[in-house]
């Protein structure tokens, strides 16, 4: 029951809360369908790319092992093109190490070129070429191994077949690129499982026949050379496989000297499968080099290529989401509360209180309906002044007259007689200030709150010219203005204060240079008016409180000028940013005010 309550008041009756509702599903809908889709194709492009960067590497490890690969072709086919040196190769192969031995003295007794000799031809190939590891010679009829290492190291081993694996090893080797055979490394101690190996068959020129073989051994770590480049571009690892799996080289350095765990997988797997885990897999086969390229990309860690993809895709979606949400949400409630202010509002009318109003500035319908509504009761309370409160303000008028307690008359009286008193006595400066203290103040109780700038001016005369009697001849003053700005509107006492200020705080009372200056001219339809002392000035923090007070609240009194700030808020709340207060002031060199107004005349004020 609460929960059907609560659903009926706030959702199914309130129309603005289903707005929000219809409109954040969908806008968090079209954001998440979007955002999916995004994702997916730029992830499928970023696999791809992965994909694509592995292949090339994938494309220079093959380049380079077939490098290697034509590389001994080469050194065979040397020796065939050099025909004292493809003799003495074949002498090798086919006579023991000893008869070599000693058919090469008899060369060199004989003046024969010693370059055509097939072991130093060895120990120049191996020399050459750093990845060399080890290069092995074979004689198949003498059944002796010819071993020359990178370190310049070199033995010759006896393979008897009743003591020895390796002629039946050798009888094995099928030309291609494949992984040493164990025995073979055991018996040349060569411990290292990071090899691949290289043969070729050497034949008799003569007879055509295969007399022996040459093996070369490269470490696979040179491989790396090849895919310098790549390793930060792609995932995963390569590897090279010989035919019965066999790792000839593998850039993760987890399967040397083993057999690759998962190569019979990997002729029934197309491009994705579960090897160590799920991985993309790539293959590049050569042609009867008897090696396999395999590339495996564990998909977890392609993942995470584009996990900051993924990451900003649904920071920027849920950002979407907030803001496709929040705003309208924003602008929604702010209709709903106009709407709610516009029903209290007819509500409250309906008690009986005619002087609410809503006081909606704004163009659209509601704001429309809101001025509409207040004009109603603008009307309608005119009415009710008229017909009803008429007579009741007619007497409230005559009571507020009777109780007055002054009569302002009687003050002008006084000041009068005491102004002839004085004259009768023969002091004339007493009776002057008497006189225009007396037009001051009957000019202050008035109760009109706008003058003209005649009689602004004539009042601030008045004022100053009290000043300048008391000091004599300390003090003197200037008023300029055109005539024809004489009948100008302007607010009531809007120069009193300022100059009350230079007379109380400003005027220098031992000098006897005082001198204030009042000017007002029309600019561009604006009345300024400059006042302007050369009195003790205002020291900068003063002067910057005195600014600051202008921004503060209205109920505010703690720092600033009253009486400028109290020009200032008279001035701004009847021409709003129309007019201004100016204020620079410089210790001991005096003080200028500046005020400007809109010029408003008799008719418009």
């Amino acid at each position: 029951m609460g929960l059907r309550r609560g659903y009926r008041n706030y959702v199914s009756n309130n129309l603005f809360v289903k707005m929000i509702l219809i409109f954040s599903a969908i806008a968090v809908l079209t954001i998440m369908t979007l955002s999916y889709f995004t994702f997916y194709f730029m992830s499928r492009s970023i696999v791809q790319s992965e994909l694509t960067n592995q292949k090339n590497a994938m494309e220079r490890v093959d380049r380079y092992i077939a490098a290697k690969h034509d590389s001994v072709q080469l050194m065979v086919q040397n020796i065939y093109r050099d025909q004292q040196l493809s003799d003495n190769m074949t002498y090798l192969l086919k006579h023991s190490f000893q008869e070599y031995v000693n058919r090469r003295l008899d060369q060199f007794m004989g003046s024969q070129n010693s370059s055509t000799d097939g072991i130093a031809y060895l120990k120049n190939m191996i020399e050459d070429d750093q990845d060399m590891e080890n290069l092995l010679l074979y004689s198949t009829e003498k059944q002796f191994l010819y071993v020359q290492s990178q370190r310049n190291t070199s033995r010759l081993i006896t393979t008897n077949p009743s003591r020895s694996f390796i002629p039946d090893a050798m009888a094995l080797q099928n030309g291609n690129i494949s992984v040493p055979n164990e025995w073979v490394r055991k018996t040349i101690n060569q411990p290292d499982t990071r090899l691949y190996s290289v043969q070729s068959s050497i034949n008799d020129l003569g007879t055509l026949k295969a007399v022996g073989q040459l093996i070369v051994y490269f470490n696979s770590d040179s491989i790396l050379q090849a895919i310098s480049g790549y390793e930060k571009d792609f995932h995963g690892y390569i590897l090279v496989l010989a035919s019965e799996g066999g790792v000839i080289f593998d850039s993760s350095g987890n399967y040397y000297g083993t057999t690759y765990p998962y190569a019979d997988k990997l002729n029934s797997l197309n491009i994705s499968g579960e090897l160590e885990q799920d991985s993309y897999i790539s293959t590049l086969t050569p042609n009867n080099l008897g090696y396999v390229v395999v590339g495996v990309a564990p998909k977890q860690e392609v993942a995470e290529s584009y996990r900051t993809l993924r990451n900003l895709i649904l920071f920027v979606s849920a950002a979407c989401i907030l803001v496709a949400v929040i705003v309208p949400s924003l602008v929604v409630i702010n209709f709903a509360k106009r709407t709610n202010r516009i029903i209290r509002s007819m509500r409250k009318v309906e008690t009986g209180d005619t002087s609410v109003r809503i006081q909606d500035t704004k163009e659209d319908e509601l704001g429309q309906i809101s001025r509409s509504f207040d004009q109603m009761l603008e009307e309608l309370t005119r009415h009710i002044d008229r017909v009803y409160k008429a007579e009741i303000k007619q007497k409230h008028t005559e009571l507020t007259a009777m109780q007055a307690r002054i009569n302002p008359h009687f003050l002008y009286n006084t000041l009068e007689v005491i102004r002839m008193r004085a004259i009768s006595q023969g002091v004339t400066d007493v009776s002057e200030m008497i006189y225009s203290l007396a037009v001051l103040f009957k000019s202050f109780v008035q109760q009109q709150t706008v003058v003209t700038l005649q009689e602004e001016m004539e009042n601030c005369r008045r004022y100053l010219e009290l000043f300048r009697i008391r000091y004599k001849d300390k003090f003197s003053y200037t008023i300029a203005y055109e005539p024809e700005l004489g009948s100008r509107k302007m607010i009531k006492m809007s120069l009193q204060p300022i100059v009350e200020n230079y007379i109380v705080h400003g005027i220098r009372a031992d000098d006897t240079d005082n001198v204030l200056a009042v000017r007002a001219e029309e600019r561009e339809g604006i009345i300024h008016i400059e006042i302007t002392d050369n009195g003790t000035g205002f020291a900068p923090d003063k002067l910057e409180r005195i600014r600051s007070s202008f921004l503060l609240p209205e109920d505010d009194e703690t720092s600033g000028s009253l009486g400028l700030r109290s020009v200032y808020e008279r001035l701004k709340l009847v021409y709003a940013d129309e007019c201004g207060v100016e204020l620079a002031s410089t210790p001991g060199k005096g003080t200028t005010v500046k005020i400007w107004f809109p010029n408003t005349s008799e008719g418009e004020s």
